[in-house]
């Protein structure tokens, strides 16, 4: 019989409330509270904390204080990622992160979803789906990216966007429902 976590990564229905994942999602925020009290000159321990909660962190990554997640361990960074302050990653899912990405402040990313059933919803049960950032991204403060998306490497998503549906490479993309404005690079001179 598979375990709740399982379920979880694997997109199916599962429940929130199992021992083992309550416990991750409590060692998560242990460190994430550590990691959101240090002050600037500590950037060792930030390093240090920062390893211990994610599945995997390149060289280089930064992130402001403060930042909040679900469990941590279901985050993969890049190399130089950087995050800036407030952003909020729910990872009940994979969330893969590629190099050189960059977050403004208060950028959300939710893997997390809820049945529309009410039925369903009312049993408490929850799933998620993942989400994928490519290399060289930059996301704009208050950015909000909804479960399943994928951004394409080198594309622009526009400050305040809400992305519903993935974007591809090399555009800026911006609202609400996020859609592609222009393409960027060498194919913006065609």
């Amino acid at each position: 019989m598979r375990t709740e976590k399982e379920k979880m990564l694997a997109g199916e229905l599962y429940d929130p409330r199992d021992a083992q994942l309550l416990h991750e999602r409590h060692r998560a925020r242990l460190l994430t509270k550590a990691f959101n009290d240090t002050s600037d000159d500590q950037g060792r321990e930030r390093k240090r904390l920062l390893s211990e909660l994610f599945g995997a962190m390149g060289k280089g990554t930064f992130i402001e204080p403060p930042f909040h997640c679900d469990y941590g361990g279901n985050i993969t960074l890049g190399e130089r990622v950087f995050m800036n302050f407030n952003c909020v990653i729910l990872d009940v899912a994979e969330v893969t992160i590629g190099n050189h990405t960059m977050f403004g402040p208060s950028v959300q990313v939710y893997t997390a979803t809820h049945p529309l059933d009410v039925k369903e919803r009312r049993s408490g049960l929850e799933a998620a789906k993942p989400i994928t950032i490519g290399d060289d991204v930059w996301i704009g403060g208050g950015a909000i990216l909804c479960p399943g998306v994928t951004i394409g490497a080198r594309s622009v998503i526009g400050a305040g966007s809400v992305v519903t549906k993935d974007i591809p490479e090399d555009v800026f993309a911006a609202g609400n429902p996020c859609r592609v404005i222009r393409p960027l690079g060498d194919d913006a001179s065609r």
